[in-house]
């Protein structure tokens, strides 16, 4: 500084002062900014830096578990492999291009080889250079292992680096077609998408998880605010009141019948007429949820609650139910069934019998159309429009299942005409689903009360705590007690000797019942096709303290027709099976019909009085109606005789077996070749018969 001039001194000396107190202001802001981030801001910049070093995991829960009644699984998620790659780290260290590319090329030929995949495509998915890619989901344990080796340096002189294998939950139907039209199918996104698994989506798959945590290199989640309770991250678990037992007997049945009639489908629901509990549902065709993707949509309807049809003869039940509490009604009346032809508004009505007098036991026994139909008309056009909607038909039944159908009654904003009220009570001109016939039937056989059905018993936490629990819930009573026990008392009629559910009779129980046989309208024509029928059977089981409620329901079967026929021996062979297994004894003898049938028997047969007053039936015109089902005429003999059936095709020989009496068993297609119990051998009506049947060479 000596040696420089004093002007130029003293600038330089104001330039360092400057410079110096431009240094100590910027000392100073960042000593302060420093304070205050590390004092005064601690809490918010704290939050910001474990933000930044944290990530935000979203767990997924693993899907709840379906219990049968009993704690049977019937529908579970299991761990499967699915494999990844981080494709940045497969080239971690490569710094040139064309020597990326090649590691890629060769990492896509090795993992193709390895999941069984177009190398192409796998290549394509590495060449986006992601940081996270789904190779293959849901892979095999042997392709799983085949990973493995790769990335092991001991197994492989050259590894292949970011692969890794995570588990995702797959959802497994341990009883295969067991329940499937009820249980529905999860997609591979993990909702479901069908039957109880969508009507309960929700529930099941639980609430999602947003956890703080890393992730190291190998893909391992670790904590930062602790352990997480694994069953904090299930979804709910679901109980249902169906019994895998009767589940299967009532499914292997309605295949067996299925595939013996040609049915174009059919329904069966069986329940508990006490509580409302669902003790089985079934439809045919039924499918797998574990091959979902292998059946058409049509294959996974539950027709049970989705299916409506006209219900046909089942109504007269209700139809006489309700004329009894209206009191417009006695079991003893007489109803001259104008033997067999009736006018009602320029219309027939026919019965399938020449009957004449009937009483309201007899009505349902040899299920004359005109009966009811008079019955009805008494009664009155809004009194049997409210009965049928208070034993629940025209609406759902409330089970927690999809697309369930609410049915039809009459044409909105009008009431019935004559001719529909004569329609109505004997099934025409409505329609109804399974479900609704076996609620509306459970009426009857509890003592006049509409229980809310019963699919879902209860829903309970990963832990076991109850979440949700369905008590039987009564609706309403539709009918009075003593109105039940008499229509019960009269609908045993119906599978004795003259009615038209003999076939459903059952060795040491009383059965009431009653058979359907109803045409359905061709959608073409817009009028009642003549060929094509809904055949039913609808009845409890023992019919003086009832266990069982079973619905059987049979769409368009191409060989026979009538309900008694087709679906009585099916509700035969479910009953029997059902009882054994639910420990139901039978009687020492079966009881046959009430003193409520042969007082009325009696009073037919002589002279009417005052109490045997015939229903005045006005002499009108009225409508066509298709045949239903009348008396099967004279007792069988107790053992037939086996026809000869070799050689014969299945449709003759189904018709020949079913003709004699017999209940066919079929194995195999083409021509019969084999018959057992063999030809010309004398065994009970009603006894299953085998054959084999081998296509022609």
């Amino acid at each position: 500084m000596k040696n420089l001039l004093p002007e130029r001194a003293k600038w330089i000396k104001i330039r360092m002062g400057l410079l110096c107190g431009i240094m100590a202001l910027g000392l100073g802001g960042f000593v302060t900014s420093a304070y205050r981030v590390q004092v005064e801001d601690n809490a918010e910049w704290r939050t910001t830096a474990e933000n930044q070093r944290q990530r935000r995991l979203h767990i997924e829960p693993k899907r709840g578990t379906i219990y049968d009644r009993n704690g049977t699984q019937l529908a579970v998620s299991v761990e499967v492999p699915s494999v990844s790659v981080d494709a940045v780290e497969m080239i971690r260290g490569v710094e040139k291009k064309e020597a990326q590319d090649a590691v890629l090329k060769d990492a896509a030929v090795r993992v193709a080889a390895a999941l069984h995949l177009d190398a192409t495509e796998v290549h394509g998915k590495l060449a986006q250079k992601r940081r996270f890619l789904w190779l293959k989901r849901r892979v095999s344990g042997d392709e799983a292992q085949a990973i493995r080796d790769l990335g092991d340096p001991k197994k492989t002189p050259v590894p292949v680096r970011g692969l890794a294998i995570e588990g995702e939950g797959k959802r497994y139907y341990p009883s295969r077609e067991l329940a499937g039209t009820v249980l529905g199918f999860v997609a591979p996104d993990g909702f479901g998408k069908d039957g109880l698994e969508l009507a309960m989506d929700e529930e099941l798959r639980g609430k999602v998880e947003e956890v703080k945590g890393l992730r190291d290199r190998n893909g391992r989640l670790i904590f930062s605010e602790g352990t997480t309770d694994e069953s904090a991250l299930a979804g709910h678990n679901v109980h249902l009141s169906i019994d895998e037992g009767i589940q299967h007997v009532v499914e292997r049945e309605l295949d067996a019948a299925g595939r013996t009639y040609e049915t174009k489908g059919a329904s069966l629901v069986v329940m508990d007429p006490n509580t409302g509990e669902i003790l089985a549902m079934a439809a045919s065709p039924g499918y797998n949820p574990n091959d979902y993707g292998e059946f058409e949509a049509d294959s996974r309807r539950d027709r049970a609650v989705t299916d409506r049809f006209e219900p046909g003869s089942v109504m007269k039940v209700f139809t006489v139910a309700a004329a009894l509490a209206a009191g417009t009604l006695k079991p003893t009346d007489q109803i001259f069934c104008e033997n067999g032809t009736y006018q009602l508004a320029n219309v027939t009505i026919h019965d399938t019998h020449n009957n004449g007098w009937l009483n309201p036991t007899q009505v349902l026994a040899k299920s004359s159309n005109i009966g009811a139909l008079k019955i009805a008309l008494a009664l009155g056009e809004p009194a049997l429009y409210s009965a049928f909607r208070r034993f629940g038909f025209g609406e759902p039944t409330g089970l927690p299942l999809p697309g369930e159908a609410a049915g039809v009654l009459r044409p909105k904003g009008r009431p019935w005409f004559e001719v529909e009220t004569a329609n109505a009570s004997f099934g025409q001109g409505i329609s109804v689903t399974t479900v609704q016939l076996a609620v509306a039937m459970s009426a009857i056989a509890n003592g006049g009360r509409l229980l809310e059905p019963v699919l879902v018993r209860k829903v309970t936490d990963a832990r076991g705590n109850v979440v949700r629990e369905n008590a039987p819930r009564v609706r309403r009573e539709v009918v009075p007690a003593h109105v039940a026990k008499t229509v019960a008392e009269m609908l045993t009629a119906v599978a004795e000797d003259g009615g038209t559910g003999v076939e459903a009779a059952l060795t040491g129980y009383r059965v009431a019942g009653k058979t359907a046989t109803a045409q359905k309208v061709d959608g073409k024509t817009g009028k009642y096709s003549e060929d094509k029928y809904t055949a039913s059977f609808v009845g409890f089981v023992p019919a003086d303290r009832p266990r069982l409620v079973i619905a059987v329901v049979f769409d368009e079967p191409m060989i026979g027709r009538y309900g008694g026929d087709l679906a009585g021996p099916v509700f035969r062979r479910v009953a029997q099976s059902s009882l054994r297994y639910l420990g139901v004894m039978p009687s020492a003898q079966n009881v046959k019909l009430s003193k409520v049938k042969e007082d009325a028997d009696a009073h037919a047969a002589g002279a009417l009085g005052d109490a045997g007053a015939p229903v005045a039936a006005k002499p009108k015109d009225t409508l066509a109606a298709p045949p239903t089902p009348g008396p099967v005429g004279p007792p069988l003999p107790a053992n037939v005789k086996v026809p000869e059936l070799i050689g014969l095709p299945a449709k003759e020989a189904v018709r020949a077996v079913g003709a004699a009496g017999l209940v066919p068993e079929i194995e195999g297609t083409g021509k019969l070749v084999k018959q057992n119990p063999s030809p010309g051998s004398q065994v009970p009506k009603g006894s299953s018969i085998r054959l084999v049947f081998e296509p022609s060479s």
